[in-house]
């Protein structure tokens, strides 16, 4: 704190002091935030159960990135980061996975951000760097106290403050989902299912006549109870049910974005991208027999094959913008989770130059996955038809550390959580011959990912 004080002092701006401490094995990062969160505090979770225990959880916010312009919003953000850790003092240790000072957050989708009054909390770009993250890797878990330094600041407070923060925390298990007994659940579709099977018909007209190639379309069903859902709760529901998932908590004094992904967006470690090429889906069944069945459906399926081939043409192309070399998998793969099966194509790319996790996030969002291909022609035919307010449905969200490495999913399997209303959402890839009873009924198989965690059914 003394020599990041006498930094900021002589170069008149602020400099970050970060302390990374061990707090050894046993401890649930997600549930120690839980229940050591503030009320009036922003707060942040992800976990991918199935990849060695990774977990990192943050609290509070040291410095808050959120008012860059819309026009190049990634990169702008990126940079924001990079100088106010230029002068850092303290840990970055090397080799601790998101250990030492980290970004924590996401993005809307559309660059205009989210125009109603739930999102108003979730802004088009916000990256926090937290008073305090917790990450664990194979079991064991460190602690990171981050606080911004400013000429004029106080050491002494600044050391208490930081030190009351980390002596705070509590180690609760994760609250289970207490289901309403009086079953007061109000399921809705803010769009008629009868208006969203017209929508993907005029979508699958317009790629029939040559308009574009692919479009996808989402869908909001409202589910609202007698009393507030519990953020806590509903991660923990998904941590469980989808241990191969990137679940994820975004939370603020007034609502939460929760879910659980199947999808990486981007993953970079050194000069090394990681992404993965996730279209075509089908549901899944309890009988292995027609499990397999289903699977092998999928995989032979001409129109999945489709949407899914173009996903992974754009993957590439973007990611060869900024690459030596891009490679991908000849043929897709099935990745099942709890109640869905997808077809996927891992794609791994070399860096021709070093742009960070936020900037490559930048440069694949929107993937023709979650947006349309080409995206210049599906955009406005998207706001039209879909008439919802995607908010941060579909777009990315993660982590960034100090070297600029990190990850971020897109954030599908979603709700957002406003006191006893959660906003949920669904969406479809929609090519020439698709179908719109069979593309509304996948909507309701990917909604079972998150309705059931709402409410305990």
């Amino acid at each position: 704190m003394e020599e990041a004080l006498r930094r900021a002092r002589a170069r008149g701006r602020p400099v970050v002091a970060s302390t990374t401490v061990d707090l050894g094995a046993g401890i649930d990062p997600a549930a120690a935030v839980f229940a050591s969160r503030r009320a009036e505090e922003r707060w942040f979770a992800w976990e991918q159960p199935d990849r060695d225990g990774f977990a990192l959880a943050a609290l509070g916010a040291a410095h808050v990135v959120d008012t860059v312009a819309a026009q190049g919003r990634f990169r702008a953000a990126a940079r924001e980061c990079s100088e106010l850790l230029r002068d850092a003092v303290g840990g970055d240790p090397a080799d601790r996975l998101a250990a030492g000072p980290v970004w924590v957050g996401g993005f809307s989708f559309f660059a205009d951000g989210g125009r109603d009054p739930q999102w108003a909390s979730l802004p088009a770009t916000l990256l926090v760097l937290p008073e305090l993250s917790l990450a664990r890797v194979s079991g064991e878990t460190a602690a990171t106290v981050n606080v911004v330094c400013r000429p004029g600041d106080d050491g002494a407070a600044l050391v208490e403050r930081a030190a009351a923060r980390l002596g705070a925390l509590r180690h609760d298990p994760l609250p289970m989902v207490d289901p309403d007994p009086a079953g007061g659940y109000e399921i809705a579709s803010v769009l008629s299912p009868h208006e969203f099977e017209r929508a993907v018909a005029e979508g699958a007209r317009s790629v029939r006549a040559g308009e574009l190639d692919k479009i996808v379309l989402a869908r909001e069903v409202r589910v609202t109870g007698t009393r507030p859902f519990n953020a806590g709760a509903v991660f923990g529901a998904l941590r469980s049910g989808y241990a191969g998932c990137y679940c994820f908590c975004v939370g603020t004094p007034e609502a939460a974005f929760v879910g659980a992904s199947p999808e990486l967006l981007v993953r970079r470690a050194g000069g090394v991208v990681s992404t993965v090429a996730l279209a075509g889906s089908a549901r899944r069944s309890a009988d292995p027999a027609v499990d397999d069945h289903l699977g092998e459906r999928l995989l032979h399926s001409p129109k999945d094959r489709e949407e899914h081939r173009i996903v992974v043409r754009t993957i590439e192309r973007a990611l060869e913008r900024v690459s030596v070399w891009v490679a991908a998998a000849a043929e897709p793969a099935l990745v099942k989770v709890a109640n869905i099966q997808h077809l996927a194509t891992p794609v791994r790319a070399q860096l021709a130059d070093p742009l960070s996790v936020v900037e490559l996030a930048g440069e694949l969002h929107p993937t023709s996955a979650v947006g349309g291909e080409p995206w210049r022609a599906a955009e406005p035919l998207v706001r039209r038809l879909e008439r919802l307010d995607r908010g941060w449905y579909a777009a990315p969200v993660g982590w960034m550390d100090a070297a600029e490495d990190g990850e971020a999913c897109v954030a599908l399997r979603c709700a957002l959580l406003q006191g006893a209303t959660a906003h949920c959402y669904a969406g479809v890839g929609v090519v020439g011959d698709s179908d719109p009873e069979a593309e509304l009924a996948e909507t309701e198989v990917k909604l079972q990912a998150i309705v059931p965690a709402l409410t305990g059914a």
